[in-house]
């Protein structure tokens, strides 16, 4: 099964929390509410340099992906 790029997540232990989880590789999840990120995936040095300028994008789409989604519950 294939999964989308992102997914809205929602726990009621975190009721003000807005989780995005990024399926792909670099997987991780953004609480949007304080942008807290975690990273799923274990990184080597060579890796950690490249995340630095992918995961600002990343982040950027995370936040684009909620947007649109909440534009379209409100439509």
């Amino acid at each position: 099964m294939e999964f989308p790029k992102f997914l809205l997540g929602d726990n009621t232990d975190y009721p003000s929390a807005i989780f995005i989880i990024h399926t792909e590789y670099p997987r991780f999840i953004i609480n949007l509410e304080n942008d807290e990120v975690e990273w799923l995936e274990d990184f080597t040095k060579d890796d950690e340099k490249e995340l630095e300028t992918e995961a600002e994008g990343l982040i950027q789409d995370a936040t684009d992906f909620y947007d649109r989604e909440i534009a379209r519950y409100e439509d």
